[in-house]
């Protein structure tokens, strides 16, 4: 088994197999967005012809989602998906960010989480898609401050109860809008098959794959996680590999992997972040180089899929600093490629 070219494939990252944005992220299941500007490069390097202008029509139309959905952080899903991904991952989502709540000393009392929710509500109904300032000035004209910190733990509890997603895309900040309008009425389904698709949607994308790596990307317990894969039945099988256990879907892609690609990885992309060990990517002496223990991700380099170097994507020019042997020789070709992503 050759899990770095298998991942490539199934990432979608080497030989796309979608046109459209939207698809991509239905694919993945959820695709990580916790940088606003990079979020686009992350999707859109996913398919045959990247393009900025087709994310933003995808993202505008509601076909694609950013929520806070898992583990408390963004994520980016497809609109088919929204309902029930919501209803799966809300509750573990809500005692998260109850539980950072506690640790900042901050009490939100039922009553005000219910007026505040209300107000974010009727703000973003009448103007269709809000920014922060927006809903900062909604609340003074109705006598009503409160600091930064408590005001984002409101809007995420608006998130996680399916009042509030995003609104349009704005090129720096993040907008909201009425999930009953933007996505529209609520697709419930019963609790197995939410966590048989969950799962599916993972091992599909990012195999080969663990249990551990899932149970850390889901948020969810263990035994869910263990639920999800064996509600797949004999569609999934696992390989061992250097002494772990491996999941693989039956249908995984293994053809189409060339040598001597070069890929400019966004900051929290799915290739490092969509799993809990990442050493067959990135070798453990330059973990420090791609993310600290406090979560933040940096945007990379890989050749081959090998992580080996960082770079400047907000730079005008063609900055790298590669860390892993020489400057990859196709480098100038993975920019000029994300170049051309933003004039699309």
């Amino acid at each position: 088994m050759n899990p770095i070219a298998i991942r490539l494939l199934n990432q979608q990252l080497a030989a796309p197999q979608f046109s459209n944005p939207a698809q991509v992220v239905s694919h993945m299941g959820a695709i990580q967005a916790q940088e606003y500007r990079m979020m686009r490069w992350a999707v859109a390097m996913r398919t045959r012809r990247a393009s900025a202008r087709a994310f933003k029509a995808a993202y505008d139309d509601g076909r694609i989602i950013r929520l806070h959905l898992m583990r408390g952080t963004w994520q980016l899903v497809a609109a088919d998906d929204y309902w029930w991904m919501l209803d799966l991952c809300a509750p573990k989502s809500i005692a998260v960010i109850r539980g950072w709540m506690s640790s900042n000393r901050i009490t939100i009392p039922e009553k005000e989480q219910i007026n505040i929710r209300d107000i974010l509500a009727q703000t973003a109904a009448d103007k269709g898609s809000v920014t922060k300032e927006d809903i900062v000035q909604a609340l003074a004209e109705r006598d009503i401050s409160m600091d930064a910190h408590r005001l984002s733990y409101h809007i995420r509890m608006a998130e996680l109860s399916g009042t509030l997603c995003s609104g349009d895309l704005l090129p720096m900040k993040a907008t909201y809008a009425l999930a009953a309008d933007k996505v529209g009425p609520r697709n419930a389904i019963d609790r197995d098959e939410a966590l048989m698709r969950f799962a599916r949607k993972y091992f599909q994308s990012r195999q080969p794959a663990t249990l551990e790596d899932f149970v850390w990307w889901s948020g969810l317990n263990i035994g869910d996680c263990r639920k999800g894969i064996a509600l797949l039945g004999n569609t999934i099988h696992v390989v061992k590999w250097k002494g772990r256990e491996f999941y693989l879907t039956d249908d995984c892609r293994t053809r189409g992997f060339r040598k001597g690609k070069c890929l400019l990885i966004p900051p929290y992309d799915e290739y490092l972040i969509g799993y809990k060990s990442r050493d067959i990517v990135l070798a453990t002496e330059h973990t420090h180089r791609a993310h600290n223990n406090s979560g933040i991700f940096q945007p990379i380099v890989a050749h081959d899929g090998i992580i080996c170097g960082n770079r400047a994507p907000f730079k005008d020019d063609c900055q790298a600093q590669f860390f892993d042997g020489e400057p990859a020789a196709d480098f100038g070709d993975a920019w000029q490629q994300y170049q051309q992503f933003k004039s699309r």
